[in-house]
């Protein structure tokens, strides 16, 4: 990764959702997803690549935890039904399968969602690292693991933090690593284990032979936003005894599921350069300021080695305190520095109980 961009995070995970202002009020309710950064209705015109061509209508809300995380991108389409997959989607398909939500006490936030009767779809399980874990599925199918973590930055509602990283389908381990290396910079394996595992056995095709490869990056994350959004980890998964099938294939992004994982960056320019270089060039890019009503920025997208969408964002304008109308301007500031604590933390008088 080049010494000319800055990543400060896993600003958020996209999700298609049918109905975004009841998955926004679920995913504040069970994982404390209650700070909305911006709520805009609008026509996404610029990714038409990946829309059939056509522009289309959306409701999307960006939701934080002021524990610290990655945010959700809480997207619907209102202009089409969204669609769901035509097939059960099974362990090892490739794409983004299963988020990563941060805990302070992974058997604490077990016992949380099982009192608000949450699909837990399985119970405290170790993962390869021996860790306590468990999965549980929203309302709409998606699929979510709670990971203990020592990343925070606020006070929250839940025992739950963000977003902390994924957990992805590949069809190649060693230039799936080598992207997520290169270009995100998790260049450090935790573990790398092949085999059955019991922690898995709930997801269709959970019995199956796979590689399972953790990531991390071994260099802090540095910028603005970084000391909100914290720290994350990539879980690659190669399943050896079937062929994976695109989570998205024959479907739109913004369809249901998980669309997309966003960094925030600084330096589009560096980043598009290095991109190409790797053999990944932008297939959309928004130009320099894209306004999203509350908030702007530059963005842009890239596909990974199996073409799942990671999305680059340079954050220029975010509302802090939208009651009286404290807008951050950071293009008049240096972006690559941590903004202070005090200012982020005032994102907690937007909360929606």
């Amino acid at each position: 990764m080049s010494s000319l961009i800055t990543i400060a995070g896993i600003q958020q995970i996209g999700i298609g959702i049918p109905d975004v202002q009841k998955a926004f009020t679920w995913y504040r309710e069970h994982f404390g997803m209650d700070i909305p950064i911006f709520e805009e209705a609008a026509e996404a015109n610029l990714m038409l690549r990946y829309t059939g061509g056509k522009p289309h209508q959306r409701h999307a809300i960006l939701a934080l935890n002021m524990r610290g995380g990655g945010g959700f991108e809480i997207w619907q389409y209102t202009s089409r039904t969204p669609v769901d997959a035509s097939f059960e989607i099974h362990l090892g398909d490739l794409g983004f399968f299963c988020a990563r939500i941060k805990s302070i006490d992974v058997k604490g936030s077990f016992e949380y969602l099982k009192s608000k009767g949450a699909n837990l779809v399985s119970g405290l399980v170790k993962d390869p690292g021996g860790n306590d874990t468990f999965y549980l599925r929203d309302p709409w199918n998606n699929s979510f693991q709670v990971v203990q973590s020592d990343s925070w930055f606020g006070k929250g509602k839940a025992l739950t933090g963000g977003n902390a990283g994924c957990m992805i389908g590949v069809s190649d381990m060693q230039k799936s690593m080598k992207f997520y290396a290169d270009i995100l910079g998790y260049d450090t394996v935790i573990y790398d284990r092949e085999g059955v595992f019991d922690d898995l056995h709930h997801f269709p095709s959970g019995n199956s032979r796979v590689q399972r490869v953790l990531l991390k990056h071994s260099k802090p994350r540095t910028g603005a936003f970084s000391r909100l959004l914290g720290s994350s980890e990539i879980e690659l998964i190669k399943v050896y005894d079937r062929i994976p099938r695109k989570i998205f294939e024959n479907r739109f992004w913004g369809d249901n599921g998980f669309i997309h994982l966003c960094f925030d960056i600084t330096n589009q320019a560096a980043m598009k350069a290095l991109c190409a270089a790797k053999g990944y060039p932008y297939t959309v890019d928004s130009g320099p300021v894209f306004d999203m009503g509350e908030a702007a920025g530059h963005f842009s997208y890239i596909e990974d080695p199996d073409g799942a969408l990671i999305e680059f964002v340079e954050t220029k304008r975010i509302p802090i305190l939208k009651k009286i109308g404290w807008y951050l301007d950071l293009t008049k500031r240096d972006a690559t520095k941590p903004l202070p604590d005090w200012m982020l933390k005032a994102l907690k008088f937007s909360r929606v109980a």
